[in-house]
């Protein structure tokens, strides 16, 4: 089972490269798309497309939009390829399957690209970047951001929890937690910066949507992500324009934890590239159907201690890649750390994410007429 789990973005990448290579034969065609990064040549988004003789359905499963997030991505994208691609219909269903969105971090073991950008918050349909959202943010960006080298992680912890305790009482947990997640573009070294222009990581995924939307009546897509939620039971997000409400979603893909992304039921997040997806068929294609989804593995679990530790590593490893720390071994200790949010050891944990997402993939294709 842990086989399934790479554990390097180039031993992630020759396997998909190999494993795409099976699946050709059973498609009318098929090519695969690779976008080397400006800066960095070496690291590339690969995209698979398996092209049915009738343009019908597609399948879309990403993965690494947050880099380091693509590591358990590549086990299910593995074993959605392995087990329910076979399955598909050849003559109307195709495949597209993209490999690490983000590349620059899958590579370094972090969420965001090599400019700080968090790229689920880029996704700006309209353009426009303003400074002016999440004004929260602004609120507590200094507890948020602390502009100095990262002590001991015990020497850390008491200042952290009384930073926290002050914030809840005021501005108060509910808003600490939305200006914390919601996305920014005011403070380029700040967690969950949401950059001031398109990425062009982000610029790749756009296009491909509306590729894919101009030739194609029925659109599903699969995003993989880690990091928030119970520890041991994956949830299905669903972006805010989809009309199904979260009980009737669950009931139709039989599945247990479906949310909404919203302060309601998950947390509102500006720039979400599945919202995107709904945007631009709003716009351009009103005739297509899409179902767009993310799968979000929980890691420390949804305690209230459990999201201050998520919010202290986020912190620590911002501070750490912009400030540096005291000493080699608390960078060792904040890398360590920051790996269990993202990408959990434990095999307990691992075998548990195989079957909440072979579970989720089950219902998610029958019920949208693919499988």
């Amino acid at each position: 089972m842990d086989s399934l789990y790479p554990d390097s973005y180039e031993a992630s990448r020759a396997r998909f490269l190999c494993d795409v290579d099976l699946l050709r034969p059973k498609w009318h065609s098929s090519r695969l798309d690779s976008y080397p990064l400006k800066g960095h040549p070496d690291l590339t988004i690969d995209c698979f497309w398996a092209e049915p003789r009738i343009k019908t359905n597609v399948v879309m499963i990403s993965t690494g939009e947050h880099g380091i997030e693509g590591y358990v991505g590549s086990a299910m994208l593995k074993l959605f390829m392995e087990e329910f691609a076979p399955c598909l219909n050849p003559e109307n269903t195709g495949l597209i399957l993209v490999h690490a969105i983000n590349p620059w971090g899958m590579k370094n073991h972090l969420r965001i690209n090599p400019n700080n950008v968090d790229l689920n918050r880029n996704f700006i349909f309209d353009g426009d970047y303003s400074t002016e959202i999440n004004p929260d943010y602004d609120l507590i960006a200094k507890f948020l951001n602390p502009q100095r080298p990262v002590r001991t992680l015990n020497a850390e912890a008491i200042p952290f929890l009384v930073k926290v305790i002050k914030n809840i009482i005021h501005p108060g947990k509910a808003r600490v937690q939305s200006a914390s997640l919601f996305g920014q573009h005011r403070h380029s070294k700040g967690i969950y910066f949401g950059g001031t222009q398109v990425e062009e990581e982000t610029t790749v995924l756009m296009n491909l949507y509306r590729s894919v939307l101009t030739d194609y009546q029925n659109f599903v897509q699969v995003d993989m992500h880690t990091g928030y939620g119970p520890r041991y039971q994956m949830t299905v997000i669903i972006p805010p324009p989809d009309p199904t409400r979260s009980s009737e979603a669950a009931q139709k893909i039989n599945y247990p934890l479906v949310q909404k992304i919203d302060r309601k039921e998950f947390y509102a997040i500006s720039g979400d590239m599945g919202e995107y997806v709904y945007r631009l068929r709003d716009a351009e294609f009103p005739d297509k159907k899409v179902f767009a989804c993310g799968y979000e593995f929980g890691t420390y679990g949804n305690s209230l201690p459990a999201l201050i530790r998520s919010l202290r590593i986020t912190i620590l490893e911002n501070q750490l890649r912009q400030y540096g720390a005291v000493s080699p071994e608390v960078e060792a200790q904040v890398r360590a750390e920051y790996e269990e949010l993202f990408f959990p050891s434990e095999s307990e944990w691992r075998e548990k994410a195989l079957v909440d997402c072979r579970q989720a993939f089950e219902g998610i294709l029958t019920a949208y007429g693919v499988l």
